[in-house]
């Protein structure tokens, strides 16, 4: 003799019961849900990636001469460069020394250079700055595209 149990109406907790019952039918059940998602996750992480806006060069100068410095820095990347990333410029202004000025990449410090008082020499510098992260971010950009990251992802490198 069969015994029934009561219906509640709830069918969502009488699949449950018999998926525990079964690991087997569990595991498959698990590997039809990955698979269903998987194809939902890659669309959502290249718009994560498109969503980034790029072409910023941020200004966290202090004084007269980093401002300076940063608007010829600027202008010069915008002049001869499609600016697809980010910058950061900082400045640490110090009345004996004059500056120290860098320039970030991603986290990472490009160029450390220290300003002396005199603007009238900072065009120079600056395009010569410009220049040089230019050719350093080239270099990073390729480089993360030839890095071989089959067993790490590549932040954690």
């Amino acid at each position: 003799m069969e015994t029934q149990r009561p219906s509640t109406g709830d069918s969502s907790g009488c699949v449950l019961a018999c998926l525990l019952r079964r690991p087997a039918l569990f595991r498959a059940f698990g590997l039809a849900c990955a698979l269903l998602a998987a194809p939902l996750q890659a669309p959502l992480q290249a718009a994560e990636e498109e969503d980034e806006i790029r072409g910023f060069i941020v200004d966290n100068s202090i004084s007269h001469i980093g401002h300076e410095f940063y608007r010829y820095f600027s202008e010069r990347l915008r002049d001869t460069s499609r600016l697809d990333f980010n910058l950061v410029v900082r400045e640490r202004p110090s009345a004996r020394w004059g500056s120290l000025v860098w320039v970030e990449y991603e986290g990472r410090t490009l160029y450390r250079r220290f300003l002396a008082p005199n603007v009238s020499e900072v065009q120079p510098v600056a395009y010569e700055a410009a220049d040089l992260i230019q050719e350093a971010v080239t270099r990073q950009k390729l480089e993360s595209l030839l890095q071989d990251t089959y067993d790490l992802d590549k932040d954690e490198l």
